[in-house]
């Protein structure tokens, strides 16, 4: 790892003024170039950040921290009922704050099975949302790929057994935050404030951006720009929710499949509207609204959840290695619909 400046700041406008990239602009330039002297970056938890620079995938002057700023890792109920997060509250709090998991038990499922205890304990939703993939070409030096402004995506000929299988042509990494799963299911806003005490609230679906969009960047994070609240909506009578995902190992493992569910039923029991968003199968959270279609105006059944299971996959291309995603997803998103009714079997 090259040296580095630690700058503690105390406010948002000051984080804001000295953040002069992001990581991802700073990742496609290489570490020997000159001006990575002048090049600073925003650091919260430091987990994905302090990786990448161990790893020599990231060269930067300056590390601006938030860990000082007031306010920041806030978890509070709004006026509305909604829910405001700081970008500084750790996975773990989030996890174990009573307010979530009584009212927003998806979210406290995702982010409290998320990594191990004590990597929850230090990183940050913010950081979370902002990780940068874990393809493995992605991730090693030797491979100049589309990420890192290169000219080519290795998984799509190479090892892609974990890769993504919708939107995949271009770059096949899958996003790697399973908190933004069932964020983007409960139609979240995040707000990013600048020097200038202007802030951006940018819904998080739309936050998010897909290869065709960019190929070096997986949201809109722009320079001199801090994340610092993740905003959820108050929740309709009779909403329902449910985050299940399935990985090779029980523990600190990253998904292969994780779906997150949100219905909102009314009282003579028809699902009104349906939010379904699958992790681990896309460059961004992918929201199946095929499957979402599949549900409303209906009573949720066995036979409507094997219905949008099916209607889920509508338009995946799976790569050579990862067909076996699609039966995963299938069963996934069944039992992801018949659990937030609380209806699968024991």
């Amino acid at each position: 790892m090259n040296t580095f400046a630690w700058i503690p700041v105390r406010t948002i406008g000051e984080a804001a003024a000295l953040a002069s990239n992001t990581v991802a602009d700073a990742m496609c330039v290489a570490p020997t170039d000159p001006g990575n002297a002048m090049r600073s970056v925003v650091k919260a938890g430091g987990i994905d950040l302090l990786d990448l620079m161990k790893e020599q995938m990231l060269s930067a002057a300056t590390l601006v921290s938030l860990t000082a700023i007031p306010g920041l890792a806030r978890i509070e109920e709004q006026a509305d009922g909604g829910l405001c997060v700081g970008a500084m509250a750790t996975l773990a709090d989030l996890a174990a704050h009573p307010l979530v998991r009584r009212r927003w038990p998806a979210l406290a499922n995702a982010v409290g099975g998320s990594a191990s205890p004590q990597i929850r304990h230090v990183a940050t939703l913010g950081g979370n949302l902002l990780q940068r993939p874990r393809c493995w070409y992605f991730r090693a030096a030797e491979f100049h790929c589309l990420r890192k402004g290169g000219g080519h995506c290795f998984a799509l000929d190479g090892e892609n057994a974990y890769h993504a299988i919708f939107d995949n042509r271009s770059c096949a990494i899958v996003h790697p935050s399973t908190a933004a799963t069932v964020l983007v299911a409960l139609g979240a806003r995040v707000e990013l404030a600048n020097a200038g005490a202007g802030v951006r609230r940018v819904l998080l679906e739309d936050f998010f951006v897909p290869p065709g969009r960019d190929l070096q960047r997986e949201n809109d994070l722009q320079p001199h720009e801090i994340m610092t609240t993740v905003v959820l909506p108050a929740l309709p009578p009779g909403v329902r929710m449910a985050h299940l995902k399935l990985s090779q190992k029980e523990s600190f493992d990253w998904p292969l499949a994780d779906v997150a569910v949100v219905l909102d039923v009314g009282a003579d029991g028809i699902c009104r509207r349906a939010s379904i968003v699958l992790g681990a199968a896309a460059p961004v959270p992918h929201r199946a609204k095929t499957a979402e279609a599949a549900l409303a105006g209906r009573r949720i059944t066995d036979a409507t959840a094997r219905d949008a299971a099916r209607a889920a996959l509508e338009g995946a291309t799976p790569l050579t290695q990862n067909t076996y995603k699609l039966a995963l997803f299938e069963t996934l998103v069944r039992r992801t619909v018949l659990q937030a009714m609380d209806l699968e079997k024991k």
